[in-house]
């Protein structure tokens, strides 16, 4: 006798073909073992493992939320959106510069959080930035690093991605103790509304990274190596200016990886890419 297809059999299957192509992704790849890894990266047998188990996720699931959501919201509510838990991390980032000893940007970012979340309607209109006070990205693992705890060996870890032993032990270390950039919103009691907050973070964290995604296609002859030597030069240059007490680095609004557009445009240009790259680490 035939068992009808019904809907639920059908979805069954499909996470069914997707554990198998993920576990065949992650053997596949786990069996090449890297006679001469990075200095940096002595786990690179590992974290390209993981990278590839990270990437057919992505693929597979994520990037297509994200990608749909980016078509479909309408750009000034994404804009608020996004700007609303900008905002919320700015309170992790003001408690990061205050434990760094940086009392300096403590205030700005204080004051940035009240200027957005009363002039910016809670922050969904970042009128601090308008007015020039532009955002201080900062977390623990930046505060660990001010603290003099070494980065430690680079590692990838599953669906966060890029990490160290230092950042991924801070980020592990506070989301156990209960504080986070998204702290307030695991203190909503109503659970249904508390799940659909944090997935829309996670689709608005991902979708703000679908332009940096493009670069990395369009530029990197090696994917994993170039998110990896872009991850450690940023969070370098995000401690060493602390420790210096210097300005942090200007990139991105989300943080996620130095400014290499203008890799593109030498190309364009038949300049030299090593301009654009110099003026990144810096």
């Amino acid at each position: 006798m035939k068992i009808p297809d019904t809907p639920s059999l059908s979805n069954a299957k499909r996470l069914v073909r997707l554990g198998s192509l993920l576990g065949a992704t992650v053997l596949a790849t786990g069996c090449a073992t890297v006679a001469h890894p990075n200095p940096d990266d002595p786990w690179e047998s590992y974290n390209r493992s993981m990278f590839a188990f990270n990437d057919t996720v992505d693929r597979a699931l994520l990037k297509p939320i994200a990608m749909g959501y980016d078509q479909l919201m309408p750009d000034p509510a994404q804009t608020c959106i996004h700007n609303v838990f900008s905002n919320l991390g700015d309170v992790w980032s003001a408690i990061n510069s205050f434990l760094q000893g940086r009392g300096h940007d403590f205030f700005n970012t204080l004051g940035r959080v009240l200027f957005n979340s009363t002039m910016g309607l809670g922050g969904c209109i970042d009128v601090a930035s308008m007015n020039g006070a532009k955002r201080i990205p900062n977390d623990f693992g930046v505060t660990l690093g001010v603290w003099g705890f070494d980065s430690g060996p680079y590692v990838v870890l599953p669906i966060l991605g890029s990490s160290s032993v230092r950042d991924g032990t801070a980020t592990l270390g506070t989301f156990a103790a209960g504080v986070s950039p998204v702290t307030p919103v695991f203190e909503i009691d109503n659970v249904p509304l508390r799940n659909s907050i944090i997935g829309l973070y996670a689709v608005d964290t991902r979708a703000s990274l679908l332009d940096a995604d493009k670069l990395v296609n369009e530029v990197a002859l090696d994917r994993y190596s170039f998110i990896r030597d872009a991850y450690i030069q940023r969070r370098n240059a995000q401690v060493n200016s602390r420790r210096d007490g210097a300005a942090p680095p200007d990139y991105s609004d989300d943080g996620s990886l130095p400014d290499y557009s203008d890799d593109v445009d030498a190309a364009d240009t038949g300049a030299s890419p090593d301009a654009g790259a110099s003026k990144a680490a810096q």
